[in-house]
């Protein structure tokens, strides 16, 4: 018998908050099956009208920042954590 705890059981996530050079639809398509197959992001969005052009990830909370900018740069765009 499965306890019903189980379906509310949620993984622990957190945010990470980029800055990127990601500033069109055709680059977020460029990028959309790499944030999609990432097995440790749960939610991805990019805020193509901000200056920054803003990407937010959900993710595990094993997912290192520097590995995910590494993974980026190596699709080729830019991405820097976003600082205050």
């Amino acid at each position: 018998m499965i306890n019903s705890l189980y379906f509310n059981y949620k993984i622990p996530t957190k945010l990470l908050i980029f800055k990127t050079n990601i500033n069109t639809k055709k680059k977020v398509k460029a990028l959309k099956s790499f944030f999609d197959s990432h097995t440790s992001i749960t939610k991805w969005s990019i805020d193509l009208e901000d200056i920054d052009n803003v990407l937010k990830i959900e993710a595990a909370i094993g997912l290192n920042e520097s590995n995910m900018i590494d993974q980026i740069k190596t699709q080729g765009f830019y991405c820097d954590v976003l600082s205050d």
